[in-house]
């Protein structure tokens, strides 16, 4: 894809929402690091119900680990892989308390050696919490991806590093945000709206409906 024609992609998604931002609910970087880990083969839905009581019980690495493994899996056990997910949490906030000093890393590589925390929730945490420009290829960013032609990939990686390559770095902190929501309710997988979708006009998915 052109530059000029990804440039007018992303300025119209960022007219329909100039100010985007995570569905997860939460309130510190250590917040929003478990509730990217819950997120895993979840929706945000199903864990935005979970994590206001379990943060309202504990907050923090000292108080999740507290918590202790069984009790935090009954506050989670509503999310999908709740018990690998309370292991890794646990094994998480046990190595933030003893080589973070409770603070949430600042580097990729420091976050991927979380247990649980893989490329795209360290790319999540570095954006959102870091402000830094990285791209979290999520089954939504692939799909709107690969339809409109942003980038083609069979990967989430070569997704992510086509998009790199291809976003202007005027939009590249704010871009993964608008990909993701346009591809949670317009750029549906089954039935997308292609109607009332506002990059239609440059959209290269074939079985598009305008």
């Amino acid at each position: 894809m052109s530059p000029q024609k990804c440039k007018h992609i992303l300025t119209m998604l960022e007219k329909a929402n100039p100010n985007p931002s995570t569905e997860l609910i939460y309130h510190s970087n250590f917040e929003l690091l478990i509730a990217v880990m819950l997120s895993a083969q979840a929706t945000d839905v199903s864990v935005n119900k979970a994590t206001p009581v379990l943060f309202n019980k504990a907050k923090t690495p000292e108080a999740i680990c507290k918590l202790g493994e069984e009790r935090l899996k009954d506050y989670i056990k509503t999310i999908g892989l709740y018990n690998s997910k309370a292991k890794n949490i646990i094994k998480t906030c046990q190595i933030l308390i003893e080589k973070h000093n409770s603070d949430i890393p600042t580097t990729r590589e420091a976050l991927e050696a979380l247990p649980g925390v893989g490329r795209k929730t360290a790319n999540v945490v570095l954006n959102v919490a870091f402000n830094q420009a990285t791209m979290p290829v999520d089954t939504h960013i692939f799909r709107v991806a690969n339809r409109t032609g942003l980038a083609h990939g069979k990967t989430p990686l070569a997704v992510e590093n086509q998009l790199m390559k291809t976003i202007p770095e005027a939009f590249r902190n704010k871009a993964h945000h608008w990909i993701i929501l346009h591809g949670r309710y317009t750029c549906l997988a089954r039935k997308p709206k292609c109607v009332t979708c506002t990059i239609a006009k440059w959209c290269e998915f074939p079985d598009k409906t305008v």
